[in-house]
């Protein structure tokens, strides 16, 4: 098998494309992948690194606003087309499957009019432009939320989930005290991401004594940006008993299978390992994203009760201290909101999305 992968522009589009490949690899490690991508975008960073054939096209998205720079977008896009047609014809794939970011939109759009299967993946609950706009194109799309689908033709639509849930899903439980826990306290992560969120580091210091009394332990990630101002806000942050404060984990999910709650905002890949391991979770989705698009995932989990939703400009330090308190304090809604969770994870994304691969070709 022959497979060309596309999508760029940041991690949730990137990560879940590799998953598929990786994946892809493991039940035939004769399958051929190459990644078509942006040298500019962070795909060109990152696939290199990962063992797979990397081709670059050079493409740019719309402003939203009228601009000359639209006029060279369009110009760049066609160009874009016509490279993409001739890495495809060299490569000849059996499938072209795209992730999102609009530069999978010329390599997606190409695949389709050579009569090459197409298959899209979409990893948010409200669909990017890019994804929308070739849904009328492509064999298959698979989403990760029900929610998407009507986005999309009905037909197209499969529900696959991320194959990201599926590296995550089977985390071993090793134990709070291998963590670095309190065995005998709950425990709540409290992160903004791998750079961090501004206002919920500030919520989060507006009340550390709180949570230095809490009956309850935190780790609260400030990210790696935010680190140093953080921890210089913090008086004597070295004796501090009940709050660890790290700029960053790097074995999140093992993290995850053994707290008791997290909070954080709301990006697909995120969501896609808390419900696929049942964590009870707190999101608070970032506006700052385009078409607001993590608050609708958020609300792809807390409208079935697997966590609680805290719009940003609703959020302060004493009502995310309350909100923490009262879940950790109640078992009995503990349980619930993590099978509520567990209910909306889908472990098995991967071999769902390799069913429709080898159903088109």
């Amino acid at each position: 098998m022959r497979v060309i992968l596309t999508g760029g522009g940041t991690g949730g589009h990137i990560y879940p494309a590799l998953s598929i490949a990786g994946s892809l690899k493991k039940i035939d490690s004769q399958v051929e992948v190459l990644y078509i991508g942006s040298a500019d975008g962070l795909e060109g960073e990152i696939v290199p690194t990962s063992g797979f054939e990397f081709k670059s096209i050079k493409v740019s998205g719309f402003k939203r606003s009228l601009s000359f720079e639209n006029v060279k977008t369009v110009v760049r896009f066609l160009k874009s087309i016509k490279k993409s047609k001739a890495h495809i014809k060299a490569f000849k794939p059996d499938i072209v499957i795209g992730t999102g970011g609009y530069v999978c939109a010329p390599v997606v759009y190409a695949a389709a009019k050579l009569g090459v299967k197409t298959l899209i993946h979409e990893q948010n609950s409200l669909p990017g432009i890019t994804n929308k706009a070739l849904g009328k194109y492509v064999d298959k799309v698979a989403v990760c939320f029900k929610e998407a689908g009507k986005y999309f033709p009905a037909h197209k639509v499969v529900l696959t989930g991320n194959p990201r849930a599926t590296e995550v899903a089977n985390t071993l439980k090793v134990g709070k005290t291998a963590l670095g826990l309190n065995s005998r306290k709950k425990t709540v992560i409290i992160s903004g991401g791998s750079r961090g969120a501004r206002p919920i580091n500030e919520a989060f210091i507006s009340q550390i004594a709180a949570y230095e009394q809490a009956d309850f332990e935190v780790v609260f990630v400030t990210g790696s940006t935010h680190y140093e101002s953080i921890t210089a806000q913090i008086e004597n942050v070295e004796s501090l008993k009940n709050v660890q404060v790290r700029p960053f984990i790097d074995n999140m999910p093992q993290f995850l299978v053994s707290v008791d709650l997290f909070v954080g905002r709301s990006g697909a890949t995120f969501l896609s390992e808390i419900t696929a391991l049942g964590v009870p979770s707190i999101l608070i989705p970032s506006p700052y994203v385009t078409e607001n698009h993590q608050e609708f995932n958020a609300r792809s989990v807390t409208d079935y009760d697997g966590g609680v939703l805290i719009l940003e400009r609703d959020l302060t330090g004493e009502r995310l201290f309350t909100e923490i308190s009262e879940i950790l304090q109640d078992d009995a809604r503990l349980k619930l909101m993590s099978s509520a969770s567990k209910a909306l994870g889908i472990p098995d994304a991967s071999t769902r999305i390799i069913d429709i691969v080898n159903k088109l070709i």
